[in-house]
């Protein structure tokens, strides 16, 4: 046996797929220029931890469902008067409102831009290491459903535990009489003032008397939810009619 054969064998044992990747161009440097064993061995090292970091991002971006280049890049902040970009890239941070399990709650019209600006707060706490499940609210609504069904509600609650976010996309969309919502309010409860929520949501508190089984339960969701929370108003202009029509715009001049 090679002894390059020998350390490709090794660097499989070890599960170290980047260092045998790269292991022959930083020799060639080493030799060349006669590099120290110590930085031989930091430069290996470096280039494993840097590429399992970018593994685990892609695979987090993956497992958060947040729509694919909806990004602060790719948000108009002119169609949305009501964000600023420094705010929303201070939130994409995370810092002490994700640390502290803080919520983050997003109102607006249809169309002015709250699910756009809340996958770009997603994919930015992502490249920040953050976990983070971007959900309609309906579908966790029925997938909690099904866990009650089965007496597993709590273990799927503490499932989620693992996700330092939650999204709830489209909550006034969610009504009670279409199934039983009081899982949402479970959900809500069971991560009280230890993991974060955010909801986008068209209507205001007032009208939530639709999407919880009774008034009490209703106030008391509100309560939790607005308890160490940030609220962003974004009631201008469609967003997405604006984009539309500028895109419109852009066909006729050709």
């Amino acid at each position: 046996m090679t002894d390059a054969t020998f350390l490709a064998s090794l660097l499989t044992e070890l599960r170290l797929p980047s260092i045998a990747r790269n292991w022959r161009r930083i020799a060639e440097t080493v030799d060349r220029v006669g590099w120290p064993a110590q930085k031989t061995i930091a430069a290996l090292m470096e280039i494993e931890v840097a590429e399992r970091a970018s593994r685990r991002i892609q695979r987090h971006r993956d497992q958060s469902e947040a729509p694919a280049g909806r990004t602060v890049a790719s948000f108009d902040f002119d169609a949305a008067p009501g964000v600023r970009k420094q705010h929303l890239l201070a939130l994409g941070a995370g810092g002490d409102w994700i640390r502290n399990g803080d919520n983050l709650l997003l109102f607006g019209k249809s169309g002015t831009g709250k699910s756009h600006a809340m996958a770009a707060i997603c994919h930015a706490l992502i490249d920040a290491g953050r976990r983070v499940l971007f959900t309609r609210t309906i579908d966790i609504v029925q997938r909690l459903q099904a866990a009650r069904r089965d007496l597993a509600l709590i273990g799927a609650l503490d499932k989620l535990d693992k996700f330092d976010l939650i999204v709830l996309d489209d909550l006034s969309y969610v009504r009670k009489d279409q199934a039983e919502t009081s899982v949402l309010f479970e959900l809500i409860a069971h991560r009280y003032e230890r993991h974060s929520i955010a909801i986008t949501a068209n209507q205001a508190f007032s009208a939530w008397a639709t999407v919880f089984p009774d008034a009490a339960m209703t106030a008391a969701a509100v309560d939790r939810l607005v308890h160490h929370a940030t609220i962003i108003e974004m009631n201008g202009e469609s967003y997405r009619r604006a984009v539309q029509f500028s895109i419109q715009s852009r066909h006729s001049e050709d």
